[in-house]
């Protein structure tokens, strides 16, 4: 399948329009060796190192955590503009983006929990929504499905990344805010997530159940 022309929109990650890269559809190989992916695995090495630094502070307000914090969360970005600067999409790259995105925001989560520095229920549904879109995502992998990502879930990512890093730099009512604000489109992109699982589940069940029939017929 030929490459989507790479305009200015596209490279930007502004225009997401037509289908995913061929090398990221389940059959394909993961390909680990990619520039994107080494900017991957190296956000995936700075979560500990953060951790590190957050909870040794000592009020979990600290410039250190929360610029590390940005800078793993902003490399995700870089990250995406590399794969569609130089055609290096990968199988891995789909796979392990989504993984260290929610690793990150559930370490930041477990700051503010620490500390105090946000309402623990909401940190509580939070994380439980990251832990589930994990178990959601490796359940899709050994079925060979795919979790495509829906407008509340791209929406939802920046404020819910937000809230513990202005909670980190002490703008506490910026950071409740967002905090509000990116559970909601978190919690309406599960429910849609959870919609299409079922759907395309009965769809597969359905299209058993008729292919059962055709060879019992033969």
């Amino acid at each position: 399948m030929a490459r989507n022309r790479l305009t200015t929109k596209r490279l930007l990650g502004i225009d997401r329009s037509g289908p995913n890269p061929a090398a990221t559809r389940p059959d394909q190989p993961l390909h680990p060796f990619t520039i994107p992916n080494a900017i991957g695995f190296l956000r995936l090495a700075l979560i500990p190192v953060f951790l590190l630094v957050a909870l040794a502070s000592s009020d979990g307000v600290s410039a250190a955590a929360a610029t590390l914090f940005a800078v793993i969360g902003w490399a995700d970005y870089l990250d995406g503009f590399t794969a569609r600067l130089t055609g290096q999409f990968s199988r891995l790259g789909a796979l392990l983006d989504p993984i260290v995105d929610r690793l990150l925001v559930i370490s930041g989560m477990a700051v503010t929990w620490d500390f105090r520095l946000l309402p623990r229920w909401a940190i509580a549904v939070v994380v439980v929504r990251e832990v589930l879109m994990l178990a959601l995502s490796r359940y899709s992998i050994h079925r060979g499905m795919e979790i495509k990502i829906n407008w509340a879930g791209r929406l939802g990512v920046a404020p819910t990344m937000g809230a513990p890093f202005f909670a980190m730099t002490g703008v506490h009512a910026l950071a409740l805010a967002l905090l509000y604000i990116g559970l909601a489109l978190s919690l309406s992109a599960t429910a849609l997530y959870i919609r299409r699982g079922v759907s395309e589940a009965r769809r597969a069940s359905a299209d058993g159940a008729e292919e059962r029939q055709l060879s019992s017929s033969d």
